[in-house]
């Protein structure tokens, strides 16, 4: 007898055949990416997500059909990219939005997830929702490491705005750049070390608006003298769930544009 713990993967070409020996028949199932612990006179299999999630996401205001700006929707797909669970990703129009979303997030706010029949907002609390709901495969940040890097947004967003190039906005968040440089050295090529967790998924997708904004409305970079910044970023913006959640480049561009001239 053996223990079976299955985790969905999108990823495996490779298959094998499993035999119940109870029932009499067999079925395919994909062998990469699945934790099989084998124990005597014991059989017991882990249920996992088989109805997609429903998640509203804001919508790109440059293409139909695609996924919108919004870093805190790529975080919480992020999460579930990484999970291998399977979404249904509703997109909505934040410049008009419809009667069933104002049902759902009378705020009007993106994300929102449905979880056990009920509709989510913020995505702090989603994706912590989503750790203990599916805990396989981890992606837990340690508490001690947690706001790593957790000021550099904030100290992006007021170098953008910033008209005076002299009231130290870009010094603030160079001084952010630099202790995150000095921290990945020590301690990456992620957050916790050698694996990717939630804060990294909380911070790339605000490196990538960063890249993107700094770029286009100040022509700034991040430095060459900070070259484990820009690994981490690399290694970030190169991942599959990273690739396939991304917005597009124009709808980053146009959804800091208030902030710029505002």
């Amino acid at each position: 007898m053996s223990t079976l713990r299955i985790q969905p993967s999108t990823t495996s070409a490779i298959s094998s055949t499993i035999k119940n020996l109870h029932l009499g028949f067999s079925f395919r199932l994909p062998c990469k990416n699945y934790g099989v612990s084998k124990r005597p006179r014991n059989l017991s299999v882990m249920a996992v997500a088989t109805d997609p999630l429903e998640v509203c996401v804001k919508a790109s205001s440059a293409s139909p059909n695609r996924l919108g700006d919004c870093p805190f929707c790529q975080r919480v797909l992020l999460t579930i990219e990484e999970k291998h669970l399977p979404y249904d990703m509703k997109l909505v129009d934040l410049g008009n939005k419809p009667e069933w979303f104002l049902k759902i997030s009378p705020e009007g706010k993106v994300p929102v997830i449905k979880l056990d029949e009920k509709w989510l907002p913020d995505s702090d609390v989603i994706t912590q929702s989503l750790e203990e709901k599916y805990p396989d495969p981890p992606l837990r940040t340690p508490p001690e490491k947690a706001s790593v890097g957790s000021k550099i947004f904030s100290m992006f967003i007021g170098f953008l705005k910033s008209k005076d190039p002299s009231d130290g906005s870009e010094q603030a968040l160079l001084n952010e750049l630099n202790s995150f440089n000095d921290y990945i050295k020590e301690n990456g090529p992620f957050i916790i070390g050698g694996k990717v967790s939630a804060a990294d998924l909380s911070l790339g997708p605000k490196f990538y608006h960063l890249e993107i904004a700094l770029g286009h409305y100040k022509n700034w970079s991040v430095p060459d003298s900070l070259p484990h910044v820009k690994s981490y970023m690399k290694t970030i913006f190169s991942m599959d769930s990273f690739i396939k959640t991304r917005a597009l480049p124009d709808d980053v561009i146009v959804g800091w544009r208030p902030k710029v001239f505002g």
